[in-house]
């Protein structure tokens, strides 16, 4: 009986390795066969990954497309604030009210009582006295200067404020306090019917702490009264709008 030929070897092997080659792969092929970052996207049969070949908690937010996430319940709405608050004022230069919120009423301003030409008392020379028209036991006060670059308060031509020293730029700069009215052993407001608590005083001044004055209005001799903003915060609940 004759030997099977060299070329009879070779063909009954690659018929074994073709009928079992596959199965032979996958049973001794490992992660550590596969080069780290080689396998992509292409190497992986479409819809073929399950969940259980995911690691839980590996997949995060930014690993899905805007919208495929499922949006929450909304929480609960907060409670309302109280009613009224961020009132508001800006007194002018001439211890006007130009703008508000609505509410405030100015008992005297700066030198002269409001409305009627009279002096103010000594001790309200500078000042600006408010009625809120609300008791401000539970309110904050809030005031700052506001600039007022066209008009040269100090004659030196100079509105863009940046001249130096001290006072130098009165249009931009300057202290400013406020408080309310009636403190016992605190604060005390001099007009007549001022000193209560639904009124306010802000005392504006310049850098140096000097009481600012009323000029005539011209270059020489400018009004170098400072313009504010007056916010209230807190509660305002208790405000009543003033008699028409």
């Amino acid at each position: 009986m004759k030997l099977p030929s060299p070329s009879m070897f070779v063909s009954v092997a690659a018929l074994v390795v073709a009928a079992s080659g596959t199965s032979y792969a996958v049973a001794t092929i490992g992660s550590a066969d596969i080069r780290n970052n080689s396998i992509r996207s292409v190497d992986v049969q479409n819809e073929s990954l399950l969940s259980r070949d995911v690691k839980d908690g590996a997949l995060r937010a930014r690993d899905f497309a805007r919208g495929q996430l499922p949006q929450g319940a909304q929480g609960a709405q907060g409670e309302p604030g109280a009613a009224g608050i961020g009132r508001w004022a800006l007194v002018d230069r001439e211890a006007g009210i130009v703008a508000q919120s609505g509410g405030f009423e100015v008992r005297s301003g700066y030198d002269l009582v409001n409305n009627t030409g009279a002096p103010v008392p000594g001790g309200a020379l500078g000042n600006v006295y408010l009625d809120a028209n609300e008791d401000l036991g539970d309110n904050g006060i809030v005031v700052s200067i506001a600039l007022q670059n066209k008009l040269d308060q100090n004659n030196d031509t100079v509105l863009n404020g940046r001249a130096p020293l001290a006072d130098a730029n009165p249009e931009f700069a300057g202290e400013i306090s406020a408080t309310k009215c009636n403190i016992p052993s605190i604060v005390a407001c001099a007009p007549t019917g001022a000193d209560n608590d639904q009124h306010l005083v802000v005392s504006p001044r310049m850098s140096d702490g000097t009481v600012t004055v009323t000029g005539d209005g011209t270059a020489a001799n400018p009004n170098n009264h400072k313009r504010f903003y007056v916010i209230l915060t807190g509660d305002s609940s208790d405000y009543v709008a003033p008699a028409a």
